[in-house]
């Protein structure tokens, strides 16, 4: 279906739900329009008004390692709490990463912290394929982490103070394929 928004027609930008119960009701494309919250651009999908950020600087010793090789070590962190999401994800300058960080054709969207720019890290025993983002120009409640580097917790081991954290299971943990 088109939709018309002032003066626009935005082809293919809505349709109706083929499914009994919810059939009287239209989708809209979210790509397809351009989104405002008062005058700033709203990202990936609009932000719960309950849900926010809040971005730490911490004097933690942190290492990142994938299957014992180190990746990166830093006693400066940034802390970046996120909503009800159940831990910190951990910002670390880029100076501070050892390993080598290959740029990924993936890209992805978080409508608190804008658009993110991943990297892969080589081992001899692991791909090690989109194991950490940085956010290169984010929205401005997350300037504090322009350029750091994030790994993700789940796809990686991360040691705070001297003790390793478990891997959380979230939908970005990596499914074991079944030989």
């Amino acid at each position: 279906m088109s939709v018309e928004v002032g003066g626009l027609v935005r082809e293919g930008a809505a349709f109706r739900l083929d499914e009994p119960g919810v059939d009287h009701l239209v989708v809209l494309d979210f790509s397809a329009f351009d989104w405002l919250e008062e005058d700033e651009p709203i990202v990936g999908h609009p932000r719960d008004p309950f849900s926010r950020i809040d971005i730490r600087s911490s004097s933690r010793q942190v290492r990142v390692e994938l299957d014992s090789h180190l990746l990166a070590e830093s006693s400066r962190p940034s802390l970046l709490f996120e909503g009800s999401f159940p831990f910190a994800r951990f910002y670390l300058p880029r100076e501070d990463v050892r390993a080598e960080l290959l740029p990924s054709d993936t890209r992805t969207t978080c409508a608190y912290n804008g658009h993110a720019t991943h990297y892969s890290v080589h081992t001899e025993s692991s791909d090690g394929r989109d194991v950490a983002w940085s956010y290169l120009d984010p929205l401005p409640d997350a300037s504090q982490i322009t350029g750091l580097v994030a790994f993700y917790q789940e796809r990686t081991d991360l040691i705070v103070d001297g003790k390793r954290l478990p891997r959380p299971r979230t939908p970005w943990s990596r499914r074991q394929l079944s030989p």
